[in-house]
């Protein structure tokens, strides 16, 4: 892992060892990634830089695995694909109508668990890959506190603009990655450094990568969930910003920030098991 950090007053670039900033003299404490011990984790099986994408990809993966169980008891067969009634009791994004209950109807848990489910297993893979090492990069520069806010706000705005544009199911952890996508194009737009400005045009490149790859044909991606994601993730890191001080107001203010989105997460998958026990 790059040892290098930038100072939350200067913006230059300084080690992890580093408690003062030899440029401005500013107090900096350890980087939030670097408050995890490895043997903490599972015996140092899940890399400690990954720690809360891995968690969140396990969560991705195991409502996979139970939506497969599910749609395997109705006797569907083999594919590893599943089909729309099982995503859409399962929490898929869905404006509603025709007498199907969906957003308009009070549903807006929607616009966060769909993120977390997938259609199938190049789908799910495919996420995954892209979320592994982004959430990683994400969490080392902003820290966890302001990655799960991202990731969270992302998601709703994404499925949000996605149910503005399509009144279709849709799904996907896509929507929070573009959002990452969009806190490091952030990073880089607020702090034109030299390294800052490579880091906007990679990510830019990534947006406009993954932007096009939904316009193939054959490929039904959800660009408006993409483009809500990627607006959403840039406007929050560039009101974030990087961390200061951990005991700083305003560290605090992030991690209370954070628990609201997992509180809000959690209630939103406690609804949509209250639904799916309704309409089973």
């Amino acid at each position: 892992m790059d040892s290098r950090r930038m100072c939350s007053q200067c913006r230059a670039f300084i080690t992890s060892k580093d408690r003062v900033c030899p440029y401005c003299g500013e107090k900096v404490g350890p980087r939030a990634i670097d408050q995890r011990s490895p043997g903490d984790i599972l015996g140092g099986l899940i890399p400690h830089a990954r720690f809360t994408t891995v968690m969140i990809m396990l969560v991705n993966f195991g409502v996979f695995a139970a939506m497969m169980l599910y749609r395997s008891g109705g006797g569907d067969g083999p594919s590893l694909d599943l089909d729309g009634s099982t995503l859409y009791r399962f929490g898929a994004k869905y404006m509603g109508g025709d007498g199907i209950p969906g957003i308009r109807e009070g549903q807006w848990w929607r616009l966060v668990t769909a993120g977390f489910l997938h259609g199938g297993l190049m789908h799910i893979l495919m996420n995954s890959w892209a979320l592994f090492d982004l959430g990683a990069q994400v969490e080392e520069l902003f820290g966890t506190s302001r990655l799960l806010v991202f990731y969270f706000l992302s998601t709703v705005g994404g499925f949000a603009a996605s149910a503005w544009w399509s009144p279709a199911l849709s799904m996907g952890a896509s929507a929070g990655i573009f959002g990452l996508i969009g806190a490091m194009i952030a990073l880089g737009v607020k702090h034109p450094t030299p390294v800052g400005s490579a880091i906007k045009a990679m990510y830019v490149r990534w947006a406009a990568y993954g932007l096009l790859f939904g316009l193939l044909p054959g490929f039904r991606m959800d660009n408006a969930a993409h483009l809500g994601g990627l607006a959403s993730g840039f406007v929050c890191a560039y009101l974030a910003d990087l961390p200061r001080i951990e005991t700083a107001p305003r560290e605090r203010f992030w991690r209370m920030a954070a628990y609201g989105c997992l509180a809000l997460t959690a209630w939103s998958f406690l609804q949509m098991f209250l639904w799916f026990k309704v309409v089973r």
